[in-house]
């Protein structure tokens, strides 16, 4: 017998600084905050039925191990509705990106920690 997973969770991602942090996943991604308390340094997004859990600790490595191609690193993704307006608003906003080598309409960027993030139009 298997382990029956049902659905997700959450998903934790290390950062060195929440405040710069929150300025990603807060003002950038747009991403909506859960009330959830915390007995260290963290914050707690709602995303769909999954939940996103950034937890300060200030020896966090860059999440980047290949520079060449970011989707070869560990990674969140998100769906979006736009793909065309998300490069538009991450670029704005001094973020790089690398679009998907497969062909995809995805593109990745990453955090000020260095966490990837894809965003996949669906």
């Amino acid at each position: 017998m298997s382990v029956q997973i049902t659905h997700p969770l959450h998903t934790a991602i290390l950062v060195s600084d929440l405040e710069k942090a929150a300025q990603f996943y807060d003002d950038v991604l747009g991403l909506s905050r859960c009330d959830r308390s915390l007995k260290y340094s963290g914050i707690w997004y709602q995303v769909g039925d999954l939940q996103l859990h950034l937890i300060q600790d200030d020896s966090t490595p860059s999440g980047i191990h290949n520079d060449q191609k970011w989707g070869r690193n560990r990674h969140i993704a998100f769906a979006i509705a736009n793909l065309a307006a998300a490069k538009d608003h991450l670029s704005s906003h001094g973020y790089d990106i690398q679009m998907s080598a497969s062909g995809r309409a995805a593109l990745f960027t990453h955090d000020p920690d260095g966490n990837i993030v894809e965003l996949t139009e669906v």
